[in-house]
């Protein structure tokens, strides 16, 4: 089968070149990572096939088999990389002046990720779970960094807002599990480009969760108003004129 990819691995030149070992090896396993992601996202996991890989990436046969064990190997080192690099947008967030902004602003920020890597949200969201018992022990160990994630947003919560009950240990979990398969839903639908229009009833949903109703709701009213301002003060075009005074046109 032959794939029709919008990404090809962009090979190092031939020859003689000043290139170290480090950095030739680093260039081919980052290429055949990414090349596994493409296939998978286009093809599905059982479709794809390590020389479709390798001719995606323009590495060698040989070279893949010096990096990898199999196409699995491959595709959960590949997954691995997402997941470290997605929480390391996540945990930036931790300098946000409250943690209300943090979580609305990590809705945002996390479904725009994906949005932007629509074949890699197939490859990782879909595809996953097709690779095996291994994917699924591997996504259970990313799935505990996101649950810590949420939460220290929990005991921050606590922290700014001490009328707080106790965050039970189950809506972590919840939270990872249920956003998760939302966004892969919406992978599914054909709706990634659409996905960062569910930002702000997410971060709802996970604040209301982590805290109350009453903060959800403050935080609602509050998202509304900045939307009913933004309304009434529309954002003049770039270059726009302003209208000439009477006193000029005359």
């Amino acid at each position: 089968m032959s794939l029709e990819l919008n990404w090809r691995g962009e090979p190092l030149p031939r020859g003689r070149h000043n290139l170290s070992q480090d950095t030739v090896r680093a260039s081919q396993r980052a290429r055949l990572v990414r090349a596994m992601l493409e296939c998978v996202g286009s093809a599905g996991y059982d479709a794809t096939t390590v020389p479709e890989v390798v001719a995606t990436a323009r590495v060698s046969r040989n070279a893949f088999y010096e990096f990898f064990a199999d196409k699995t190997d491959c595709f959960l080192a590949a997954c691995d990389e997402i997941g470290e690099e997605l929480l390391g947008e996540l945990l930036e967030l931790a300098g946000e002046s409250d943690w209300v902004q943090a979580m609305r602003e990590g809705a945002g920020r996390y479904l725009r990720w994906w949005q932007e890597r629509p074949t890699i949200a197939s490859a990782y969201l879909v595809s996953l779970p097709m690779a095996g018992e291994r994917a699924l022990r591997q996504r259970e160990r990313q799935y505990a960094a996101f649950e810590a994630v949420f939460a220290a947003l929990g005991a921050r919560a606590r922290a700014e807002q001490p009328e707080l009950g106790p965050l039970s240990e189950l809506v972590p979990r919840m939270l990872v599990l249920a956003i998760t398969e939302l966004v892969a839903q919406e992978v599914r639908a054909g709706r990634t480009e659409e996905l960062e229009q569910l930002s702000e009833e997410l971060a709802l949903v996970a604040i209301r969760m982590l805290a109350d109703d009453a903060t959800a709701e403050r935080v609602g009213r509050q998202g509304k108003a900045r939307a009913k301002a933004r309304r009434a003060s529309p954002v003049k075009p770039a270059g726009a004129r302003r209208a000439p005074s009477r006193r000029a046109r005359s």
